[in-house]
């Protein structure tokens, strides 16, 4: 299996859509057993999921994500965590063991505002 998280200096970074990097994690018999940093470039937010499906990806770790990424996420067949925060390392090892603390109604609306500078997606809406 193969795990995407959105990737910041070894944080979940908390906008899908903004994201520089993702961290692809390889698993087996429920363990790491390889990770690689992964690029995203200028893709817009469903070439995104076009690229991470493209990886082999089946499940993306994330903090905020908007409505047209998830449903972008859905129609490549992967699996999303939203709401996440925190070293993305841990926050794998939590996935594995069944113990991920994640937002099943995770939204990010920041196409209809602007964004401050204390600006987080995760908590389930922007503020």
């Amino acid at each position: 299996m193969k795990i995407a998280v959105t990737y910041d200096n070894g944080q979940i970074f908390q906008h899908f859509g903004h994201t520089q990097q993702f961290k692809v994690y390889d698993i087996e018999n429920n363990k790491i057993v390889s990770s690689e940093i992964l690029d995203s470039g200028d893709f817009g937010h469903e070439s995104l999921t076009v690229l991470l499906r493209n990886k082999g990806v089946e499940l993306l770790i994330c903090g905020g994500i908007g409505g047209g990424a998830q449903s972008a996420l859905a129609q490549q067949g992967i699996k999303l965590m939203g709401g996440c925060s925190g070293n993305a390392d841990e926050q794998v090892e939590k996935y594995i063991n069944g113990e991920l603390d994640y937002n099943p109604n995770v939204t990010c609306n920041e196409h209809h505002h602007g964004h401050g500078e204390g600006h987080t997606c995760g908590s389930g809406t922007c503020h």
